[in-house]
C-alpha cells in the first residue's frame, strides 16, 4: 500500500474513468485528510485480521493524486518476476518508483529474479495498467482483461508472452455506454469464486466464454448488476489471514450487495469491509485498487 501525500481529483484520468466524481465542494487539503484517514483505517483493518501490510510513502513532489492506487504500475509474481506497466495519464507515471519496490523487497525479505519493464509502450500510446487492467488467475495462469483506452491488446500480448499466461479478453461497458476503464471493477477472483458483472459484456459469445472459463476452473459465479459494479461491488481482493481466507472490499460495495450475494460471498472467506467514500468518489477506485499483493518468494 502507498500512503498518499496529495490525494485529489485527477483531471487527466477523468475522461476514461466514469467512476470518478468531481468534488462539488471542499479544499484539496480536506480531501487529503479524509483519504489519509480512510487509508490508515484500511491498513489497520487488514493488520488486525493477520495480513502482513507493507506501507510505502508517497513523495510530496511531484504531486501524484492517484498514488494510493499502486496496483496499476507494478505487479509481483511467484517466480520472482516484477512487472512495470505503461500508464495512460502522464501525471500517474511518476508513481512508478523503484525505491518503493526496493523497500518492499527489503522489509518483506523477498527475492526478485527479473524485472519485465513494459513502460516503454507509453511512447507508442499503448497502455496496460497492472492488476487494474488484468485480473489474474495465478494458479491457472489465465489473465482476464476488458479492452479499454487503458488496456491495449498489443501490450496484453507482450505480458502474456513474457509471463506465460493465457489471455481471455472482452469488451465491457458501464451505465453510460463508456468502456469500463479497468477489469478489476468488473470482476474479481477468489480460489473458488468469481464476482462478475456479466451485464456489462454486450457480446454474448464473449460473456458465455468468460463464464465457461470460470466455471471450468471450479469457481462459483456471483453475478452483479451494472449498478452494483458502479458501486464497486466487483472491486474486491481475496487474501489470506491468520485464521483463513479473507475478502477485502469497501463498505459501500458490501452495502450494495443483496443478502443472497452476501451469503454466498461469506462462504468463501471472512469479510473485511472498509469505509473509503472519499477515495472511491474522488479517486474512482476501490479497496482492491489500493492493494498491490506481493507473491514474490521469500529469501532463503
Amino acid at each position: 500500500m502507498v500512503r498518499p501525500a496529495h490525494f485529489g481529483f485527477n483531471l487527466e484520468t477523468a475522461d476514461s474513468n466514469a467512476f470518478q466524481q468531481s468534488p462539488a465542494a471542499g479544499r484539496p487539503a480536506d480531501w487529503q485528510a479524509l483519504a489519509l484517514g480512510e487509508f490508515e483505517a484500511l491498513a489497520g483493518l487488514l493488520r488486525s485480521a493477520g495480513v502482513e501490510v507493507i506501507v510505502g510513502q508517497d513523495t510530496p513532489a511531484p504531486v501524484k493524486p492517484d498514488a494510493v492506487f499502486p496496483n496499476n504500475w507494478v505487479s509481483f509474481h511467484h517466480d520472482g518476476t516484477v512487472v512495470l506497466y505503461p500508464m495512460l495519464a502522464a501525471n500517474r507515471r511518476a508513481e512508478r518508483r523503484l525505491e518503493l519496490i526496493g523497500e518492499a523487497v527489503q522489509v518483506g525479505a523477498f527475492h526478485v529474479t527479473r524485472t519485465v519493464d513494459l513502460a516503454y509502450r507509453e511512447s507508442e500510446g499503448k497502455y496496460l495498467e497492472g492488476t487494474g487492467s488484468l485480473v489474474l488467475d495465478r494458479p491457472g495462469r489465465i489473465a482476464y482483461a476488458c479492452l479499454s483506452p487503458r488496456t491495449d491488446l498489443d501490450v496484453l500480448g507482450e505480458f502474456a508472452q513474457q509471463l506465460d499466461y493465457e489471455l481471455v479478453t472482452f469488451d465491457a461497458h458501464g451505465a453510460n455506454g463508456q468502456a469500463v476503464y479497468h477489469t478489476n471493477v468488473l470482476m474479481a477472483l477468489g480460489a473458488r469464486f468469481a464476482v462478475v458483472c456479466g451485464e456489462a459484456i454486450s457480446d454474448e459469445r464473449h460473456r458465455r466464454g468468460l463464464f465457461s472459463k470460470l466455471e471450468s476452473a471450479g469457481r462459483q459465479i456471483i453475478g452483479i448488476s451494472v449498478a452494483q459494479m458502479h458501486g464497486f461491488a466487483g472491486n474486491l481482493l481475496a487474501l489470506s489471514g491468520v485464521a483463513g481466507p479473507l475478502i477485502a472490499l469497501s463498505a459501500a460495495a458490501w452495502r450494495i450487495l443483496t443478502e443472497d450475494q452476501r451469503r454466498v460471498l461469506e462462504q468463501h472467506g471472512e469479510i473485511l469491509a472498509a469505509a473509503i467514500p472519499t477515495i472511491e468518489r474522488i479517486g474512482g477506485g476501490g479497496v482492491r485498487c489500493m492493494l498491490c499483493e506481493i507473491h514474490l518468494p521469500k529469501r532463503q
